[in-house]
């Protein structure tokens, strides 16, 4: 991110002077233009160990809006759903009064330097990709009742 100091120049118009501007975790923020953060959440879900637990997974996947990943060991059920305080440059209208998660959030790395799926485990975006996985975990998956 730049900002500008105006200069005037020798025929009295001001012309703009880029400053540079260190990114630090306090800084972060003002470089990200999409508003990475507070676009979705995150639950943690119990972990599916049966034919049963993922036919419910893949339903809930079937959803819009909806992925499924596990990270760390744990899974966790992913909505897509911004925040409602956003304000349209990115900053949070309710940031004296937020909640105490969006205290505690560290934007040491965050999506603005990769996105988050890439660091876990399992991924899936979709009912398809699920669908594969189940179909590699359970070789008679096709076969109901389970």
């Amino acid at each position: 991110m730049m900002s500008a100091k105006r200069k005037k120049s020798m025929r009295g118009k001001s012309r703009k002077i880029p400053v540079e501007v260190e990114m630090t975790p306090e800084t972060k923020c003002g470089f990200c233009t999409n508003t990475k953060c507070c676009t979705y959440i995150s639950q943690e879900i119990d972990a599916p160990r049966s034919k049963e637990d993922f036919d419910f997974l893949l339903w809930q996947i079937s959803h819009r809006d909806i992925r499924v990943y596990k990270d760390e060991g744990s899974w966790y059920l992913l909505v897509d759903n911004a925040c409602t305080h956003i304000l349209p440059d990115g900053r949070c209208g309710i940031y004296d009064d937020r909640p105490q998660i969006c205290r505690d959030y560290s934007n040491d790395y965050c999506e603005f330097d990769a996105p988050a799926e890439e660091g876990f485990e399992l991924y899936f975006d979709g009912y398809k990709s699920l669908l594969k996985y189940c179909k590699k975990r359970f070789k008679r998956w096709g076969q109901r009742p389970y």
